[in-house]
């Protein structure tokens, strides 16, 4: 389980009522971390981000916090996203932009984002980007996405290891592109770092890793690990190249960190990346980072290294008295947690005013790791977890790093290790291995308990990581510290370090791919035959105490047994040469017989050999036997040593010989002795040289330290000032480039502006005009700076200058219309304008030439008259109505026909219950349906329409035909007015009564009809609009049955001639006359034929007797055929 940020943060009040609600979460979340010159890497990257991503970005800079941040102005003008300061507890949202405020850390919490102001300790260095980004890895884990771009030192560092810890992305701005490199390459010398892209570049290849089927899928798919031929093949790949076997990692280590790589190189199918792995062999490299991805710091949780400080340390150093204590720092990375623990114990001596011998084996299988460690150079950013004190005294400052103090690094020996194939240290008082238990499977987390409690003395004591247990192992360890998972061996259970084997690998297709993959053999031992079979054989039945194998190399391969202090290993760099790690009286004896052994082939055995260098003079027997080996097999020896009290009766069997150290060793001591004597006097002389130079020096470093620490000091400070001011320099900088862009477009908008505009300070003197005001004043460039007062104006009847001081003292806008001399007319605005603070800073005075609109207001008050006088002269009458219907204007016409005074007619409504209004048929008409009400809600033309009306003085309705029209403001809908006129036509009417009466009673028949033409204007029927009952008796047909009907749908076989001859009287307007026979009626009748209107004609008829039948016709509408 991932660690949570500790102190954890107290959340606001809301934040429970808020989790009720459901909230859209982002699909990654992207820390931004920049620092000196990251302004334009900044905007370059967001000025390329897509605004609807579905991210959250978060911008973590170097703020100063003397000044004003300007950053949400400038980023808003690069993104459409939304740009937030960041609040306490707020929440994260998709799509917005949230900056770090001035004097805050960030952290966040849950989604959301919590503030803490910053410490500035002196001698300490605040990182807000490793602080933001520490913190959002262990949040949003494999959602957490560090972005790092320009600045000087190494934040971020510290904050990249954490965001791949938790399998988050990491993209990095490429050096050649950034104005500070230091922050870049910190990173990038992670080797954690995913892209290397100038800023411009980024966003496309994030917005590509955020599509990706593994980053947006809610669930991590199966697809990888249930590809067990493709696993395997990476697998062997990794162990071909780099010798370790990820068999026995856990699923989900391995699918996550392949599923990221697969998503960082663009590929869905775990096929296509085997391939990938085998075309690009970097490939594979990475990967194999990725798997050893060891996040370290100095005091990494506190708590347990101040427990081990306060109580284990102690106990372990008191009780190592006289003999070499052992620490073995397994899984080291880079050695951040073997100089702690080194620091701690060094602390602990001193103050207890002790001196232990004190090794601290540190082991890693990653070699480059191993490599750093060993170099023991850190970046300044470890300034946040040392404490000063420490940091002072156990660090030089190194450029912009700290470099680990001499009497620190002798301490510990770092040595690259296989924690799973090498075989194990021994004799060791404290073992550490932190968080990487959890990376592996219950088999092998067994293996490796189990190597640990081989490894640990009586007493030892097992520290783990926070999440990590002993499992099973509660047989061979007892707890000390639960919370903390701090163990003590229980000292029984030492099986050697090949007794339990690991099980084969659950893959059938292991087997198979070694025969494509050359890579060493699965199991856990060295060559390729298993050791303890051939060494069983040799041993046969028989029991030992101690016994070790050792190549032809004179290296140790394995220890089986308690090596009661006959071994240990060197000082210095990491060797396993027995003569080297054997105690001093047994190191000649060991390399004379083993080496007489591998050349004879045969058993040698020493006795009674006294070991004078160890705590109490031992006596033992030294057995030297050659193992059995088959063709191809590498030459072993097995060595023995077994204590004795009195001297053993050699066997006779065996070529035994006694061995006496003195008649062997005297020759070889004599040479030695005379070499040794020569070598010491020259070196007494130049220890005494080297002694009178060394005290100078001394005092003359003791100087230079004191100096230079305070230099330290004050360099950090000016540092961290450097990097606000840039930062804050950076920003004005930007602002100088808009305020000069505003400038040129103020310039501009001057320059070719029709209207004439002045400026003026508060004293009245000219600070900027354009060119179109010398039209009034006469200025030049050069007037810039003059008063108002002394230049000559061309307005005719008026001071300008008199108006814009009353402007100036009553601080309110004015407006004149001024004409000039030369008859223009101008607009003149005085506008007073304040600046900043002030209340009052100036004036802008602008002149619109209105000449054109002077004119046309005279030309329309001209035309108004014109159109007022046909208004008033015209014989209809016309009204106007406002949009609830009110009369607001009517000529005379109107008042005369209506019989009312125009002051009768104002302000009436149609919903006025005096007017009395009816239609023809004399049902009542009420005001809503008045014809300009009803244009007024259509917005459509209404009438001509028939209404009576009650005329007052003739005490009698007289009849209107009225017509309104709507009329619309400009982009308007709806009318906003309508205007109605109207005919009296009561006496046409009556006439028209008339005639209708006299058109019943006539005797001759009558019809009235409309021409229909076709597309060329050719007649080809006509339609029936009226008939009298005249022509109803003589023609048979019935109004009601032809009336809107054309003749073709009444009698479809009507002649052509009857249309043509109509259509020519219907469009030429020329009447006829004619007599046509019916044969159908057996009548001739008498055809007049006129146009009464355009489009139309009328017939009339008479009946004629005696007739030709042949030649004469009815009617043309007769149905003859």
């Amino acid at each position: 389980m991932p660690r949570k940020y500790s102190p954890k943060p107290k959340m606001p009040a809301s934040a429970n009522s808020s989790a009720m609600r459901p909230v859209i979460r982002p699909s990654l979340y992207v820390a931004v971390g920049a620092s000196a010159g990251g302004l334009e890497a900044i905007e370059a990257f967001f000025t390329g981000m897509a605004s609807d991503s579905g991210m959250a970005f978060i911008v973590i800079q170097h703020l100063s916090p003397d000044y004003k941040s300007l950053m949400v102005e400038i980023l808003s003008k690069k993104t459409r996203m939304k740009v937030h300061r960041a609040e306490e507890g707020m929440p994260v949202m998709p799509d917005n932009v949230y900056l770090i405020p001035p004097k805050k850390n960030l952290t966040i919490f849950h989604g959301k984002l919590l503030l803490n102001d910053q410490e500035h300790v002196k001698g300490t260095i605040n990182l807000p980007i490793d602080i933001f980004l520490r913190s959002l890895a262990e949040d949003q884990g494999d959602k957490a996405v560090a972005v790092i771009l320009s600045g000087s030192g190494s934040d971020g560092m510290r904050g990249v290891r954490a965001i791949k810890e938790f399998g988050g992305m990491v993209m990095v701005q490429s050096e050649s592109t950034a104005k500070f490199d230091s922050m870049p390459r910190a990173s990038i010398s992670t080797g954690l770092v995913d892209f290397i892209l100038p800023p411009e570049e980024m966003p496309e290849r994030l917005l590509s890793y955020a599509k990706h089927p593994f980053v947006i899928k809610a669930e991590r798919s199966e697809t990888v690990i249930s590809d067990e031929d493709a696993l395997t093949r990476i697998f062997a790949i990794l162990r071909d190249k780099f010798k370790a076997d990820f068999t026995y990692y856990k699923p989900s280590t391995v699918t996550r960190r392949i599923e990221r790589r697969m998503s960082i190189n663009r590929i869905d199918e775990i096929r296509d990346y085997v391939a990938f792995m085998q075309n690009y062999p970097g490939e594979a490299g990475t990967l194999f980072r990725e798997f050893l991805i060891g996040v370290t710091r100095f005091f990494r949780d506190r708590e347990v290294f101040d427990l081990l400080k306060e109580n284990w340390l102690p106990e372990i150093l008191d009780r190592a008295s006289g003999k070499e204590s052992r620490f073995w720092i397994a899984g080291c990375s880079t050695g951040e947690e073997a100089y702690t623990l080194a620091i701690l114990a060094k602390e602990y001596m001193l103050q207890s005013g002790i001196n232990r011998d004190l090794k601290i084996f540190a082991t890693d299988i990653d070699r480059d790791a191993v490599l750093f460690a060993a170099n023991g150079v850190y970046p300044d950013s470890i300034a946040a977890d040392v404490p000063q004190e420490l940091l002072s005294k156990y660090f030089y400052r190194k450029q912009d790093s700290y470099q680990i103090s001499r009497n620190i690094r002798e301490m510990v020996v770092f040595a690259q290790h296989n924690l799973i194939k090498d075989p194990p240290f021994t004799n060791i008082d404290l073992v550490s291995c932190r968080n990487l238990l959890i990376y592996l499977q219950p088999v092998l987390q067994r293996k490796v308990l189990e190597f640990f409690n081989f490894s640990l003395n009586a007493q030892g004591v097992l520290l783990l990581g926070t999440s990590e247990t002993i499992g099973e192992m509660g047989d061979c360890f007892e707890s000390l510290d639960h919370k903390n998972k701090i163990y003590r061996t229980r000292g029984r259970f030492k099986h050697s370090i090949d007794a339990r084997e690991l099980p084969q690998a659950p893959n059938s297709t292991y087997r198979e791919l070694e025969t494509r993959f050359p890579v060493a053999r699965r199991d856990l031992h060295v060559g390729d035959e298993r050791i303890l079979e051939r060494f069983l054989e040799a041993l046969s039945a028989d029991n030992f105490p101690l016994a070790v194998v050792v190549n032809e190399q004179m290296e140790v391969l394995h220890i089986f047994g308690d090596t009661q202090g006959y071994f240990k290993l060197p000082s210095g760099k990491l060797s396993r040469d027995i003569s080297k790690m054997a105690a001093k009286d047994l190191a000649i004896p060991l390399s004379t017989g083993i080496q007489k052994v591998f050349r004879k082939n045969e058993a040698l055995r020493f006795s009674n050999i006294k070991l004078r260098d160890m705590e109490t003079l031992k006596i033992v027997d030294l057995r030297i036997l050659p193992l059995p080996r088959k063709k191809g097999q590498e030459p072993l020896v097995a060595v023995f040593l077994e204590e004795v009290e009195r001297p053993d009766i050699l066997d006779k069997t065996q070529a035994i010989q006694a061995y006496d150290l003195s008649l062997e060793a005297e020759q070889r001591i004599t040479d030695l002795e005379q070499e040794l004597q020569f070598t010491r006097e020259n070196l007494q002389a130049t220890v005494e040289e080297l002694e009178t130079a060394n005290e100078e020096l001394q005092a003359t470093n003791e100087e230079l330290l004191a100096s230079n620490e305070e230099l330290q000091s004050t360099n950090e400070e000016l540092q961290s000032t450097n990097e606000e001011l840039y930062s804050v320099n950076s920003e004005y900088q930007s602002k100088i480039v808009e305020l000069s862009e505003l400038h040129n477009d103020v310039d501009n908008l001057l320059n070719v502006s029709q209207i004439g505009q002045l400026l003026l300070d508060e004293n009245m003197e000219i600070r900027r005009f354009s060119p179109k005001v010398a039209d009034v004043f006469k200025v030049l460039a050069s007037d810039v700076g003059r008063s108002l007062s002394d230049i000559s104006h061309q307005l005719e009847n008026i001071d300008p200058v008199r108006i814009i001081e009353t402007v100036h003292k009553a601080g309110r806008m004015a407006e004149h219309e001024v004409r000039a001399k030369d008859g223009r007319w101008y607009l003149m605005r005085v506008i007073p304008y304040s600046v900043g603070p002030k209340v009052f800073s100036g004036t802008l005075v602008s002149f619109v030439d209105i000449t054109r609109i002077k004119l046309g207001e005279e030309a329309l008050r001209a035309s108004e008259e014109e159109f007022r006088a046909l208004f008033e002269t015209l014989p209809l009458g016309v009204v106007y109505h406002e949009a609830d219907g009110s009369i607001i204007s009517a000529n005379n016409a109107a008042a005369r026909i209506l019989g009312l005074s125009l002051d009768q007619i104002m302000g009436k409504t149609t919903m006025d219950p005096r007017w009395k209004m009816i239609r023809e048929d004399g049902s009542s008409v009420s005001g809503e349906h008045h014809p300009a009400m009803i244009a007024l809600r259509t917005g459509h033309r209404e009438g001509p329409v028939v209404r009576g009306v009650f005329h007052p003085e003739k005490n009698a309705y007289i009849w209107l035909s009225i017509t309104a029209i709507p009329l619309f403001q400009s982009g308007a809908s709806m009318p906003t007015q309508v205007y109605a006129t109207f005919e009296d036509i009561t006496e046409k009417r009556q006439t028209e009564q008339d005639y209708q009466a006299l058109f019943r009673e006539m005797f001759n028949g009558f019809s009235l009809h409309e021409i229909i033409c076709d597309e060329s204007g050719k007649p080809v029927d006509y339609r029936f609009l009226a008939v009298n009952p005249a022509f109803e008796r003589m023609t048979g047909l019935k109004s009601e049955q032809i009336l809107g009907k054309t003749v073709l749908e009444v009698m479809p076989d009507t002649e052509k001639f009857w249309i043509e001859s109509f259509g020519e009287v219907a469009l030429s307007g020329k009447p006829t006359r004619f007599e046509k026979h019916s044969s159908q009626l057996g009548k001739s009748f008498q055809v007049t034929a006129f146009r009464p209107a355009r489009n139309q004609f009328a017939c009339v008829f008479a009946e004629v007797t005696g007739g030709d039948e042949a030649g004469k016709s009815a009617h043309p509408d007769d149905r003859d055929s």
